[in-house]
């Protein structure tokens, strides 16, 4: 094995240990918490009422931004991580590659809204899914569509904030993962359908689409082969999978939510939008945290399967 190929093998693996060990750090210590003030920033120089600036705005700040972390990302590597002892480049290559991932965090999150369900908390479940986990309404929601909601999320988490990172550090490295985290990013912050993000959000949403058509593939497979891991239905994973997973607005979220709700024989619907798994029992707390369960075995598979891709790369 070249010294090269186990330097990063080092440093996934690292990485993959640091973030469940550890979590996510403080804001003003994240790559993507900087992504995101950058990101704001912008935004408030933006073109108003003139679509097509407005779009191109979107796209040069999008680019731009990429290119400028990506950029970081490879001086770094360049300058100091390259320069270093193989020990030392090894830690800070990985610390910089945990910031474009996170599962700890998602399982944290969700357990958080889970532990309010238990004690029938409901304002507090509402307060928290909106805050960690999603963009929508959620002041009228009840306690199995608050379930609903988070188990989507994880699923859905499992590609953006996991499998995809992985997949551009494996044929990129640490630049092209940080390039990724930098469009999804832009996306969550400008991906809306109202008036003032309308253009400006439509070139990240789309680019971070494509960006994630084969991640959330992979993860709606990946999510099948946990749910053997984990003696639930893997069968009704892939099923379900094949089923219903273009029924969602997004091209790519449908796949791994419908895989999960396949896995936990539970069926998962969005008022007005989508109904994954239908025909099944609602979920409830047990889902939640079989679905939080399932976290660490799939993301143990991410890794492994593409160490092979790192060799080939390398």
């Amino acid at each position: 094995m070249s010294t090269l190929v186990l330097f990063h093998l080092s440093a996934l693996l690292l990485a993959f240990l640091l973030d469940w060990a550890f979590g996510e750090p403080p804001n003003r210590f994240h790559p993507a918490a900087w992504m995101g003030s950058f990101i704001q920033a912008a935004f408030r120089k933006r073109p108003s009422n003139q679509p097509a600036l407005e779009f191109l705005f979107g796209a040069a700040l999008t680019v731009t931004g990429a290119f400028l972390f990506a950029g970081f990302a490879y001086g770094l590597q360049m300058v100091f991580i390259n320069q270093l002892s193989f020990i030392i480049g090894v830690i800070i290559q990985a610390i910089l590659l945990k910031t474009t991932f996170s599962m700890r965090g998602l399982w944290r999150a969700a357990g958080e809204i889970q532990a309010n369900l238990e004690i029938s908390n409901l304002s507090e479940a509402r307060r928290l899914l909106a805050w960690h986990l999603v963009s929508r309404d959620t002041s009228k929601l009840e306690h199995a569509e608050i379930a609903a909601a988070t188990i989507e999320s994880l699923a859905e988490n499992m590609s953006d904030s996991m499998v995809a990172p992985l997949i551009f550090y494996a044929i990129g490295g640490l630049p092209l993962a940080i390039a990724y985290r930098f469009i999804n990013t832009a996306d969550s912050i400008l991906g809306y359908r109202d008036k003032a993000h309308e253009w400006v959000g439509k070139f990240p949403a789309r680019l971070d689409d494509a960006l994630n058509f084969i991640p959330a593939r992979i993860t709606g497979l990946l999510i099948g082969a946990g749910a053997f891991i984990m003696r639930v239905d893997s069968q009704a994973a892939f099923r379900i999978m094949r089923r219903d997973a273009r029924l969602t607005g997004s091209p790519n979220a449908g796949y791994p939510m419908s895989a999960m709700a396949g896995a936990l024989s539970i069926e998962l619907e969005k008022a007005g939008d989508y109904c994954l798994g239908g025909g099944n029992r609602l979920p409830n707390l047990e889902d939640i945290q079989t679905a939080r369960d399932m976290l660490k075995p799939i993301s143990f598979l991410a890794v492994v399967i593409l160490l092979p891709v790192l060799f080939l790369r390398l």
